[in-house]
């Protein structure tokens, strides 16, 4: 490396916003600059995204955080890209977008039921996933059942990050992680599979898939067209990239064997990293990124989305909060644990526990305030990842420590919430960009600047807070969620119903 390049620049490419954030070689964040696309839903359950928009969002991003950062393009060492798991990025043969799906589509649904049903167990036997909806191979499945004139036109089937890449070098790829995330290799090799797509009913799709790669190996370089584009020098390195989850435990310090990761985002998101994936099919799935490096992932759509929906409803509406999420905080903090707090389901998105799940306050009284409404709301949340966890250690895979990360972990209470809900110790990396400082990591180790992630984690990310269970909390909530899950258990038959 030049000793001109000081820089490392990560790309986070999620359903909606695409981030664009440059750190120095100690992690320090420089600049960043985001933008916020749309989606659109063209028919029931269906959630799209115009590819031409999201490359304009990316230059635009990229361009304002060189701008902004005032530095020369030259300075910048390496790229690297994150980007949300499943959904479906589809280019024809000579590189024009066709279709660009998300990963809260729900089109697939009933496709994902059948394949469940007719080769579930020995799709999880390969990849160590079951079908679901929002899966890659599921929509591509989809689309070449009812679209077949897209199917047919299709050159490349990739991943969000994947198109970022492919407009930055001209190359098409995608990495280890996001494939093995989204059930398209076979598992623990991390490879594609004839039989793997056979069983989804792609056996004629392998000329689609692009090149794989492991998520730090150098993909491609910025073309003399991306650059005229984004301002980057043309040349510069990028690395194949990483599924969005495990570059955030990346980015806020976990990443070896035995280590944890909780990412109080969107989806709840509950991981441990070991030397192989786990196999046990109440998992929801293992991803690999390099040899002897596993994630095991126990997910749903239950976590801090519930907080922002309540945000956008009831604090946002009329414009009288600056700080809405502050205020939230503020009200939480104004109220004490008691036994006769309210419940919250935080299922306001769905659960994979069943379809017809749905959210619910209960247990309200006179003298509850919207403080008690908000706290219901936190405990919820970290109830559910406490299931999940839960789930993970029945399979083996226990926790006893955890790294926090995600919009969550800065709250001044939900750590807390956590730690006490957990009981176990949790620590709040100091870096907000977890996702686009991960990506930065691997681009680091892709050139050479570290050996491999654990100098690379040792170099650029720092702890903000550690935080231990209190023993009168944690009873408190143990209680608590004994409840919670019973309550769930109840409601099963009137969600049936509605």
């Amino acid at each position: 490396m030049a000793d001109a390049q000081k820089y490392l620049l990560g790309l986070d490419a999620g359903n909606t916003v695409i981030k664009a954030v440059l750190f120095d070689l100690t992690g320090r964040q420089i600049a960043l600059h985001a933008i916020d696309g749309q989606s659109s839903s063209p028919a029931a359950g269906q959630v799209e995204r115009d590819l031409n928009e999201l490359w304009a969002n990316a230059q635009t991003a990229i361009r304002g955080c060189i701008a902004q950062a005032g530095i020369a393009p030259e300075e910048i060492a390496a790229i690297g890209c994150a980007g949300h798991g499943n959904g479906l990025y589809l280019l024809d043969t000579s590189g024009t977008p066709l279709l660009g799906i998300q990963s809260l589509d729900t089109r697939g649904a009933d496709l994902a039921a059948e394949l469940d049903a007719e080769h579930g167990a020995a799709l999880y036997d390969i990849c160590r996933q079951r079908p679901w909806p929002s899966q890659t191979p599921v929509l591509l499945a989809w689309i070449k059942r009812h679209r077949p004139e897209i199917y047919q036109s299709t050159g490349t089937a990739l991943l969000c990050k994947d198109f970022i890449g492919f407009k930055l070098t001209g190359e098409r790829f995608s990495d280890i992680s996001d494939m093995s995330g989204c059930g398209l290799t076979a598992m623990p090799d991390c490879t594609y599979s004839d039989d793997l797509l056979a069983l989804y009913g792609l056996r004629d799709a392998a000329p689609l898939l692009p090149r794989l790669l492991d998520p730090a190996a150098i993909a491609g370089h910025i073309t003399p067209e991306a650059s005229a584009c984004t301002g980057l020098a043309t040349g510069t390195p990028v690395i194949a990239g990483y599924f969005d989850v495990i570059s955030s435990a990346l980015g806020s310090g976990a990443g070896a064997k035995g280590d944890a990761s909780i990412i109080v985002g969107s989806w709840s998101i509950n991981q441990v990293f070991s030397d192989a994936p786990v196999s046990d099919e109440r998992v929801f799935m293992a991803s690999g990124f390099g040899p002897q490096r596993f994630v095991n992932i126990e997910s749903s759509a239950t976590s801090a989305a519930n907080l922002e929906w309540y945000v956008r409803e009831f604090v946002e509406r009329g414009q009288h909060h600056d700080d809405p999420f502050g205020q939230c905080n503020a009200r939480v903090a104004e109220v004490d644990p008691a036994p006769d707090d309210p419940f919250f389901h935080p299922f306001l998105y769905g659960s994979r526990q069943g379809a017809v799940f749905r959210a619910g306050f209960y247990g309200l009284a006179g003298w509850h305030s919207e403080g008690h409404m908000l706290r219901a709301i936190f405990e919820g949340v970290m109830f559910e990842h406490r299931r999940h966890i839960e789930v993970l250690a029945q399979a083996g895979v226990r926790m006893d420590r955890a790294t926090l990360s995600g919009g969550g972990a800065r709250s001044p209470h939900w750590p807390q919430i956590f730690a006490d809900g957990l009981g176990v110790p949790i620590t709040v990396a100091e870096a907000r960009e977890t996702g686009a400082l991960g990506a930065a990591i691997g681009a680091a180790v892709g050139v050479g600047i570290f050996a491999d992630y654990e100098a690379g984690i040792a170099a650029m990310t720092r702890v903000s807070q550690r935080l231990l269970p209190d023993p009168a909390t944690k009873a408190h909530y143990d209680a608590r969620y004994k409840t919670y899950l019973s309550l769930t258990e109840m409601m099963r038959g009137f969600w049936a119903k509605t």
